[in-house]
């Protein structure tokens, strides 16, 4: 999975700390948290037809993760949303949108680790961009990453930081074996999510009527996403049984389906994993169905931020 230049975001309008500003003309200081530690939170936001899907949800977890990390002097949820929206009107966007909202500790007095050296207050940056669902609809292939993800008493995986690198490091090993994306396991061994997006298996399927059992990872080394939450959701109205467990490799091997759930990408199936296929090596009856599905919501449901 190759992300490609969309040539509609040659002249994007980006929107750090309320001030607008053309693409090539954006900066973000080099006293700031973000550059100097990754000390920041985001969000990834999608907009359908003038509405944000679940918006309000991913300003709670935003703020969750900000007072986890203690930042101090957040901007209003109004502000927020007023800024997105600015951003949105600038670029004369209203479909097919995807955006990034971040929010860092804010610029130090000089350069260091101490929190105490943030004293004006955080840096929010909003970057939307023409981006469509960014995973092949044709199926998914993944391999095992060798590195794990960090138990809680290490670093809380429910804080939705900026600190990418333990992501990036299993995407690197899938770019290497040719792989679209690395599917992570904590430290017990047990599954966590890929290096972008959570997960999902189907058992006890049942072809003919698009019907099994939904089982994902627990929140424990994976933070709790708001596309898995949907899909959650839809299940219990369907009356399509989920659990949130543990699972292993052996589950995931053999599983009828698997499918991943992410703001980016939406739901996409996975086909392959460290080269064994999965069911019968295409996209399964349960993961279109509950694509549809969600499409019908996404289709509906939102906060307007087009006037």
């Amino acid at each position: 999975m190759l992300q490609k230049f969309n040539p509609k975001n040659r002249d994007l309008i980006v929107n750090i700390n309320g001030q607008l500003v053309h693409r090539d003309k954006a900066g973000v200081s080099p006293f700031d948290s973000a550059v100097q530690g990754g000390d920041a939170v985001w969000e990834g936001l999608r907009l359908y037809n003038g509405r944000i899907f679940k918006l309000h949800q991913h300003l709670d977890r935003l703020e969750r993760s900000a007072g986890a990390l203690s930042f101090v002097d957040l901007p209003p949820r109004e502000k927020i949303i007023g800024e997105i929206k600015r951003t949105l009107a600038a670029n004369k966007m209203r479909d097919g949108v995807h955006v990034r909202l971040m929010l860092s500790r804010g610029v130090k007095i000089t350069s260091g680790m101490d929190p105490r050296l943030n004293q004006s207050g955080p840096t929010l940056i909003i970057l939307a961009e023409h981006k469509a669902p960014v995973y092949s609809k044709s199926g998914l292939k993944l391999i095992t990453a060798s590195v794990r993800r960090p138990p809680r008493e290490v670093l809380d995986a429910r804080i939705h930081h900026a600190n990418l690198l333990n992501s990036i490091l299993a995407k690197i090993e899938a770019n290497n074996a040719g792989a679209d994306d690395a599917l992570m396991l904590d430290t017990r061994g047990c599954l966590a999510e890929t290096n972008a997006t959570h997960v999902f298996i189907v058992r006890n399927s049942d072809k003919s009527r698009a019907s099994g059992d939904l089982a994902t990872s627990r929140v424990v080394a994976c933070p709790g996403g708001i596309t898995r939450a949907t899909v959650i959701e839809i299940c219990a109205a369907e009356k399509i049984r989920c659990v949130e467990t543990d699972l292993s490799l052996v589950d995931v091997y053999g599983a009828d389906e698997i499918f991943c759930t992410g703001t980016m990408g939406e739901l996409a199936g996975v086909i392959q994993l460290d080269n064994r296929k999965i069911g019968d090596g295409k996209i399964g009856p349960m993961t279109k169905r509950l694509s549809e599905l969600y499409a019908q919501r996404t289709a509906k449901e939102g906060v307007p931020v087009i006037d």
